[in-house]
């Protein structure tokens, strides 16, 4: 800079001006590849991920031992049979014919199999006062609850008919049916209110419908072209429903975001007097370049998932990075070549009192800057010292909660609370026959399974189980003579209470299997179920937690070295990064471990947080933090490069880039809000995590801490080591500009090399 050179350099220019001297190519390549991105996925179809690979382990390895046998296991129901008064018992006779009444009703829906009788399995209560009628769905379990309702009418008429009796249904197929009927629209009502949110937040923030509608167009198409991609992409590495609606967030989150970042960029240079293909060459060489240095890093942060070993992470990971990619090469060739198409009329639509020009016009052209950020920069230079003993000290008293926190996965009363009759029947089953609802399931696989051996260690098993004090019974043992395998229902001590239930099963397999079925050689009994599920999912995402938190780090820490050659500035955005995240974990477990302020956000607080969120909110949260953490320092860098003295460049950055990132912060707030309004207790604690800490990062962390940080360090936020200049130089593209700048110089006068 201030030589006179005006050429633009670097991939993100170079892609925006030819894309603006070739637009007509660039729309149309774009929309063919989202057409034939979707027209492949299409055709190929999307493979899911199968239940035996979900997890490792004992539960993968039971999985696919029923997988590989060909066995598809019912959906199981069960129906509770409970005397309301103090005096009544399963031997009553009116008990004895409501059992009856019960099964005849059910067998004569013609939609069940396998009816058996309480006085017959032994499921009594150990108080007398309960049973339990127990049968199987005909047909495949995954569709079974589109066939249960003719089962539950029957059952309920054996209600009407018994009123001193409590008879309720539940079971795999019934959960199924309530749960869709009470939130099956749930999660799809937030998705497709998304859209209008992140529109409605845009005429706001442009005041013109078609400035607007840009930056959706373009997310919506990547969103699509992704999913094609996901199809294709599936025949290799499964992917499943869950990693398709995270997709869409993170899609709609970034390619909104980055979009924006390009279309602000452009207006504002054409406000301060350029013309129109000036404005968009600064645009695509300065936030174009923010946008791939924030793409790239967000598709790291998004590969971190792929090490975890769990193949639903694993889906989320790829599927979140393949629509960042595609939404940051959209964002820096298309709308390029958009913009010099639309030329002015970029502003058709313009929405009265909303539109900038008005309000420009009772201000200057150059005065674009926030009065308030201008008012809270002036407070924050004046004392960087007390801004950053202030701002992090309330940070790190928001994450100190978090040295607390509790994972585990949610039980269905913590999931949906006691609102549904349903989960009223959950809790009442695991009170009287604990573990009864979700036993654990022992597969057995011999050479023989009616081998005497093998009957004599089934037999032991059963009976251990009991006098371990694992299980109180009663535990089932169904055979599958053709395939050589046995399960075992094991109902375990604690029920619904997984800390205590996590226990017993450690009895099972540490304890009680290897003294039973372990001495026959040869034979395989690996433990699963609903707990050991939950045990095993914790085991293996405590075991990935390192590896992908390095990996992240790391690989942030690398890039953003490479991108501002600045050692300063690399580690700087770290530790910002992690007190954002740290607050974000701070705020989940005050609101919904604790159930500190729960009910204002329409929460509880249920104990704990959802296994799966805390390594979820990190990978997704350091990668969408370092979108406003880029651009904003882009900007003082590139302030910095145009003479401005460092504390100058940073009240520049920061309050030039403000209306931008609080658009954008608005967009994500409002979107991961959505997903917080959700019945599903683990939906509201993403969406009010997410929500969070995207509001802190927008705020305190670029707002306060990072210009107190800057400003105190001065010139050393530019400082790289000598031994480090051999890096590869990736911070050309800012140095692009229409008006010749004068020599960049420090703040003692010397010239500035960055």
């Amino acid at each position: 800079m201030g030589n006179g050179d005006t050429r633009v350099r670097g991939l993100a220019a170079r892609a925006g001006g030819w894309s603006a001297r070739h637009r007509w190519a660039a729309v149309g390549i774009w929309v063919l590849f989202v057409v034939l991105a979707m027209g492949l996925g299409s055709a190929a179809g999307r493979v899911d991920v199968k239940d035996s690979d979900q997890l490792k382990g004992e539960t993968h390895t039971a999985a696919k031992i029923i997988e590989d046998a060909g066995i598809e296991e019912p959906a199981g129901e069960t129906v509770l049979i409970q005397a309301k008064g103090a005096g009544g018992k399963a031997t009553d006779a009116d008990f004895r014919a409501a059992v009856a009444a019960v099964m005849k009703a059910v067998e004569g829906t013609g939609k069940v199999t396998d009816v058996t009788s309480p006085y017959d399995t032994n499921t009594i209560s150990k108080d007398g006062r309960s049973a339990l009628v127990q049968f199987d769905m005909r047909g495949e379990a995954d569709t079974a609850g589109d066939r249960v309702e003719p089962v539950l009418k029957a059952v309920e008429g054996v209600q009407k008919e018994h009123g001193s009796l409590r008879i309720e249904e539940i079971g795999g197929a019934s959960m199924m049916k309530t749960f869709s009927d009470a939130f099956g629209d749930d999660f799809e009502k937030a998705e497709l209110s998304a859209v209008p949110v992140a529109l409605g937040i845009l005429l706001i923030a442009f005041g013109a419908l078609v400035a607007a509608l840009l930056p959706v167009l373009l997310a919506v198409s990547a969103i699509m072209a992704t999913m094609g991609l996901m199809g294709i992409v599936s025949h290799v590495m499964p992917m499943s429903d869950t990693a398709n609606s995270v997709m869409l967030l993170v899609g709609l989150a970034v390619g909104v975001d980055y979009c924006l970042f390009y279309l602000r960029r452009e207006r504002e240079e054409r406000q301060a007097g350029r013309d129109s293909q000036t404005a968009l060459r600064i645009a695509a060489a300065t936030s174009g370049r923010a946008i791939i240095v924030s793409g790239v890093t967000v598709c790291v942060a998004m590969a971190g998932m792929l090490f975890t070993g769990l193949a639903e992470f694993e889906a989320m990971g790829l599927a979140s990075l393949m629509v960042v990619a595609v939404a940051m090469v959209g964002s820096v060739t298309v709308l390029p070549a958009l913009l010099s198409l639309l030329g002015e009329r970029v502003e058709k639509g313009k929405i009265p009192y909303l539109h900038p020009e008005s309000r420009l016009r009772r201000k200057r052209a150059g005065n674009r800057e926030s009065r308030f950020w201008t008012a809270v920069l002036k407070g924050v230079l004046a004392k960087p010292v007390v801004s950053v003993v202030v701002a992090a000290g309330a940070l790190l008293a928001i994450a100190a909660p978090a040295l607390g926190m509790k994972t585990q996965n949610l039980t269905l009363d913590q999931e949906f609370g006691d609102s549904l009759p349903i989960v009223q029947t959950y809790n009442r089953v695991n009170d009287a026959f604990p573990g009864g609802s979700e036993p654990a399931e022992v597969v057995v696989k011999a050479a023989d399974i009616n081998s005497p051996e093998v009957t004599g260690a089934l037999a032991e098993f059963k009976e251990r189980a009991i006098s371990s004090g694992a299980s109180r019974g009663p535990v089932e043992i169904k055979l599958h003579d053709a395939q050589n395998l046995a399960f075992v229902y094991v109902p375990l001590v604690g029920g619904s209470d997984f800390d205590k239930a996590g226990q017993s099963l450690d009895k099972l397999r540490d304890e009680v299997r290897p003294a039973t079925l372990g001495k026959v050689d040869g034979l395989q009994a690996p433990i699963t179920g609903q707990v050991a599920g939950s045990k095993d999912f914790n085991d293996q995402l405590t075991g990935a937690v390192v590896p992908v938190f390095a990996f992240v780090v790391v690989f942030a820490f690398v890039l953003m070295l490479l991108s501002f050659r600045s050692l300063t500035v690399a580690i700087t955005s770290i530790v910002l990064n992690l007190l954002s995240v740290g607050a974000a974990y701070g705020i989940l477990v005050a609101v919904f471990q604790h159930g500190w302020g729960a009910s204002l956000v329409g929460a509880e607080g249920v104990g704990a947080i959802i296994t799966w969120l805390p390594l979820f909110l990190f990978v997704i949260l350091f990668g969408l933090s370092m979108d406003y953490h880029v651009f904003v320092v882009s900007r003082i860098r590139e302030a910095r490069l145009r003479g401005r003295t460092t504390k100058d460049a940073i009240q520049h950055g920061v309050v030039t880039t403000a209306g931008v990132v609080t658009s954008a912060a608005v967009i994500m707030v409002a979107v991961f809000a959505i997903f917080g309004t959700l019945s599903m207790q683990s939906m509201k604690q993403m969406g009010v995590g997410l929500a969070a800490a995207v509001l802190i990062d927008a705020t305190i962390i670029r707002g306060v801490l990072l210009p107190a940080v800057m400003a105190l360090l001065g010139e050393r936020n530019w400082y790289l080591p000598k031994w480090l200049n051999r890096l590869p130089d990736l911070t050309h593209d800012e140095a692009a500009d229409a008006v010749v700048a004068p020599a960049a110089r420090d703040d003692e006068g010397e010239p500035l090399r960055v």
